[in-house]
């Protein structure tokens, strides 16, 4: 039996549990010569305690066309609007500021991150969270 080689490697975006084959996501894996019906019934399953949460994924497509998926966390600014309860990040952030975290929320968004994240220490992966905070236009409070 020949040996599986992996050719490629898609990064995709997707709501957990609740994923489609529909635009982007059908185009996308098929394009790379995935079905998207199979990944998708996979991906539903694997997240369905997510409840459309956003997630990233990255599919590793093999030689023989089957494929392997290894699910991450959420996007930080995701986790970022949904503590805060934004729709949206700030158009300018250093002049207007939409919502407010604290330190708390920050540290439960970085604990949740810490494995997706290049950081050596809790202190480093919170420090990492409250730019993105910064970047979006939320305020970090104490508390």
């Amino acid at each position: 039996m020949a040996k599986k080689e992996a050719i490629n490697k898609i990064k995709v975006m997707a709501p957990g549990g609740k994923a489609t084959p529909a635009p982007p996501l059908g185009p996308a894996l098929g394009g790379a010569g995935i079905n998207p019906g199979q990944f998708v019934q996979q991906f539903n399953a694997a997240t369905a305690k997510l409840n459309g949460k956003v997630v990233g994924c990255v599919i590793t497509v093999y030689n023989d066309r089957s494929f392997s998926f290894e699910i991450k966390s959420s996007p930080a600014a995701v986790l970022i609007r949904e503590a805060a309860k934004i729709e949206k990040g700030s158009g300018v952030p250093n002049k207007e500021k939409v919502g407010k975290v604290t330190k708390t929320q920050v540290k439960a968004i970085a604990q949740e991150k810490m494995a997706d994240l290049n950081a050596g220490s809790m202190e480093a992966a919170m420090r990492i969270i409250e730019g993105q905070c910064r970047n979006m236009g939320v305020l970090v409070v104490e508390g």
